[in-house]
């Protein structure tokens, strides 16, 4: 299916349409140009990084991939060992947290890049709009850790404390591995509950393995999920040449509930790279 079919974001009275995007980079050390065509193609509201630089200069790389894409740097990257989110500017945020998971001798200490975002909001009360958690992960090659980080990522879920949520990454492992029917059980798979694109993430040359996901809870309408195709102006070799993994791309609906949502604290600044 093209990505015509996908609906594109859209605010009403009712609800919010939400494109998330989640995205494995390879650290960008592929063909950056390509990277930014297919981001800026899926024309996400909030991207979930998966190996995001994280080493000499990370943050000025962080800048290019936003600037590039028309996005802004929320949270993540080095400070949280890979994952990144970046929105778009239809997204309030109103507060981010980055998680470093517990190291494991001899393995790759994993973390995670969350935010509340809000959406739908007005110029008259800015606290209004829906309100969205949003949880980028990537979870560990090692199948005993990466079922335990699958309890710790729905955990901070639930510490999010918000009507919705969505957790997006590299789960490192298929469908009816463990780890992911752990996350399955509490939260929808995206691709499992309203197919759209295709399903393979790994890898782009020969794909065969869906080890990506988009995860929503319980409220979130999902209105189609995949990998996406027929994507303005990218090519099948752009896909191959921005990095070793496909992206996946959902679009949400997020009706809007009553005042019990709540006000919260001002949005934060955007667009500024931790110091």
């Amino acid at each position: 299916m093209a990505l015509a079919d996908l609906p594109g974001s859209t605010t009403g009275p009712d609800a919010a349409v939400v494109r998330v995007l989640s995205y494995n980079i390879r650290s960008m050390r592929d063909d950056r140009e390509a990277l930014a065509r297919v981001i800026r193609a899926c024309a996400p509201d909030v991207l979930c990084v998966q190996e995001a630089p994280r080493f000499f200069r990370w943050r000025k790389a962080a800048a290019w991939l936003a600037r590039e894409t028309g996005l802004v740097y929320t949270t993540g990257g080095a400070t949280a060992t890979g994952p990144m989110i970046l929105t778009s500017l239809r997204a309030q945020v109103e507060r981010t947290e980055d998680i470093l998971l517990p190291r494991v001798p001899g393995l790759h200490r994993r973390g995670f890049a969350t935010a509340v975002l809000r959406f739908g909001t007005g110029h008259r009360a800015p606290g209004d709009g829906v309100r969205l958690g949003v949880v980028s992960c990537h979870l560990s090659l090692a199948a005993a850790e990466r079922y335990d980080q699958a309890g710790m990522l729905l955990d901070r879920v639930t510490a999010l404390g918000v009507p919705y949520a969505v957790a997006a990454g590299d789960i490192n492992e298929r469908p009816e591995g463990r780890a992911f029917r752990r996350i399955a059980g509490r939260l929808r798979d995206g691709w499992a509950t309203e197919p759209w694109g295709s399903e393979d993430t790994f890898s782009p040359d020969d794909p065969r393995r869906r080890i990506d996901a988009v995860f929503a809870s319980e409220g979130v309408e999902i209105i189609g999920c995949g990998v996406p195709a027929g994507l303005p102006g990218v090519t099948d070799a752009d896909l191959r040449a921005a990095t070793d993994h496909l992206p996946v791309l959902a679009a949400l609906r997020l009706p809007r509930t009553t005042p019990a949502q709540g006000r919260s604290p001002a949005p934060r600044d955007r667009g500024t790279l931790p110091s």
